[in-house]
């Protein structure tokens, strides 16, 4: 078993440019679930009519070894442009905020990968190793270091790179096509020998992608999971790669919310109540979740419910996470769209299994 394994291309070996993800050592404070929220609280901050003690006491700040309250606030209030750090972020799975971006106010916020993703971009999220299930995500956005795991740190993997910019310009533009695969080059050379056709980089990704939400791959590998990168099998097959390509792109466009199948979700919020998150009750008989006791999302079965991606268990997750809020009807939208994903996520992995086996058949031997 353990020699399958290791003859695999590991992740990280794929995806040469990579980093752990963003620590902002004060998430309460730079994120926020609206950009209004967030900037008034900015403001605040850098209004030096106000002493450091009372801006530390109300947001509940502590310095640490890289950043210093004082300093920060000060260094904010010169900024010319510190109305131009505001961005989102993936901080869980589905969980789309804002953050104020910028070195001023985070502690790593591994800028010299995450200026890729502010361009045509997407990256793959994965811990290095489990306490929890085995997961994986995809994003369109810069993400944290907790997105998928809630104990492990997670890895940022990029699919394209950028050339490199003015440090201080991370949210610039650049010229199209000037982009290039955050591939392996001996990668690409195997499936173009193997296919005699180079698959393109989001092929090559969504087939990745696909193996990662193999049931089957992970139970049969669950121990390698634990304690190391993911490992990935590429199979000699074109007709093959390219079935799971095409299954990984489904559930690309799934969990980016893109997918056409989400235009008709399969919950609906009903009840008479307003829609404030008060707390979140499951009932499985009637197959909805209550955020308080005269409203609730109806048909959510439970294996939707109870799925997990990594350390969350997503439905549950991102309600609770909005206790005390009332939720506004854009949220209440995006959360139909959520569960309706992982409803379409369910089905999908009952087809990889079978598709999993065959690639364990025929592999292509890659070495990196």
């Amino acid at each position: 078993m353990a020699w399958a394994w290791e003859k695999n291309p590991k992740i990280t070996d794929i995806f040469k440019t990579n980093v752990t993800g963003i620590v902002t050592a004060r998430d309460s404070f730079v994120l926020g679930f609206e950009k209004r929220e967030l900037k008034n609280r900015i403001l605040q901050f850098r209004n030096l009519s106000a002493e450091d003690e009372l801006i530390r006491q109300t947001f509940s700040l502590k310095d640490t070894r890289g950043w210093k309250l004082p300093v920060a606030r000060r260094a904010l209030a010169k900024d010319p442009e510190w109305d131009e750090y505001f961005t989102h972020i993936l901080y869980r799975p589905f969980d789309i905020r804002w953050i104020y971006y910028t070195p001023i106010m985070i502690d790593w916020g591994r800028p010299d990968v995450m200026r890729h993703m502010f361009q045509d971009n997407i990256a793959l999220i994965i811990p290095r190793q489990f306490k929890e299930q085995s997961g994986a995500f995809v994003t369109a956005y810069i993400a944290g270091h907790k997105t998928v795991s809630a104990f492990d740190i997670n890895y940022f993997c990029p699919l394209y790179t950028y050339p490199d910019t003015d440090k201080h310009d991370l949210f610039s533009q650049h010229v199209s096509g000037d982009r290039v695969p955050n591939l392996a080059p001996q990668l690409l050379q195997a499936l173009n020998a193997s296919y005699e056709t180079q698959p393109s980089p989001e092929h090559i990704f969504n087939y990745i992608y696909a193996i990662l939400y193999s049931k089957s791959y992970r139970i049969k590998y669950a121990e390698f999971l634990k304690t190391d990168f993911p490992r990935v099998p590429f199979t000699k097959d074109y007709k093959l790669f390219n079935k799971l390509a095409e299954k990984g792109q489904e559930l690309v466009e799934l969990h980016l919310l893109r997918s056409k199948k989400l235009a008709n979700p399969i919950a609906k919020c009903d009840g008479l109540g307003d829609l404030r998150v008060i707390k979140v009750m499951y009932d499985q008989q009637k197959e909805r979740v209550h955020i308080n006791p005269e409203k609730w999302f109806a048909g959510i079965p439970p294996e939707v419910w109870e799925y997990h991606i990594g350390g969350y268990q997503v439905s549950e997750k991102w309600l609770k996470d909005r206790k005390g809020r009332e939720l506004s009807s854009e949220e209440v939208a995006h959360y139909t769209r959520v569960v309706t994903a992982i409803a379409e996520t369910i089905t999908i992995q009952k087809s990889l299994d079978d598709l999993f086996t065959e690639v364990e058949t025929s592999l292509l031997e890659v070495k990196l």
